[in-house]
């Protein structure tokens, strides 16, 4: 079983600065050696301040953008320009300092290039066969989501494809997603969550409740979960003893 760590921050600023440090500091580590790094992108508010952290130390750092391939966890499935598009956002808050290689940014297709999210998600699935995620960002919604993975939905039915459109999505509009097979194979999983909005689906996934999705993923080497104080209100305190 993959370990699983829980890290508590007083609050969302706290939580959004030093998880931008943390990612920071692990994607160093794994480009050691000139190495190529996979990095999934998720979207969401705490998400996007991440980024803006992340911007801001990359000078500072010995982090390469160029050795980085970014990718993403989910996307709304409306036009490339549209501002609610996660990949929009996120490449907005990072391209200021963050020179990005177009050949190694991979955002899901958009509905001005796709007829419907299924072909856009099995374009997706192509694209990513065979990459091995070093790390995938998640942000856990307040019933529990991932992704865009609804339990009770299509979308959260088991499957092997890498990608799956979302149609009729308890939160529209209509979406692309990867997998849970996809999510999985990933060799870490960061969950993000702030707001005690979370605190109930954060304590009930952790405690392995099947009804929420966020149970449900983990990376194969570990699983670490950033939460700020109030998402993490219902999650017991663990001490380790000497």
């Amino acid at each position: 079983m993959p370990a699983v760590s829980v890290q508590r921050y007083a609050d969302s600023s706290s939580l959004a600065a030093s998880a931008a440090a943390a990612l920071v500091r692990r994607l160093v580590e794994l480009q050691a050696g000139n190495a190529i790094v996979h990095l999934c992108l998720t979207g969401g508010r705490i998400a996007n301040r991440i980024y803006e952290h992340v911007a801001g130390m990359v000078a500072t750092s010995d982090l390469d953008p160029g050795r980085l391939e970014l990718w993403w966890g989910d996307e709304r499935f409306v036009p490339t320009d549209d501002p609610d598009r996660h990949s929009l956002q996120a490449l907005t808050r990072l391209a200021g300092s963050f020179p990005l290689d177009p050949a190694r940014t991979h955002p899901m297709p958009s509905a001005d290039v796709f007829t419907d999210p299924h072909e856009a998600a099995y374009a997706y699935s192509r694209e990513i066969s065979g990459i091995t995620l070093d790390i995938c960002l998640l942000s856990i919604g307040e019933d529990g989501h991932v992704a865009s993975l609804f339990h009770g939905h299509p979308s959260f039915e088991p499957t092997q494809s890498l990608a799956v459109g979302v149609t009729d999505p308890p939160k529209s509009p209509e979406r692309v997603s990867l997998t849970l097979s996809a999510i999985n194979r990933a060799k870490e999983v960061w969950l993000l969550a702030s707001g005690s909005e979370k605190a109930g689906p954060v304590a009930r996934a952790l405690r392995g409740d099947p009804t929420i999705p966020g149970a449900h993923v983990h990376g194969v080497d570990q699983t670490i979960w950033f939460l700020d104080e109030d998402a993490a209100a219902l999650v017991p305190y663990h001490e380790c003893g000497l």
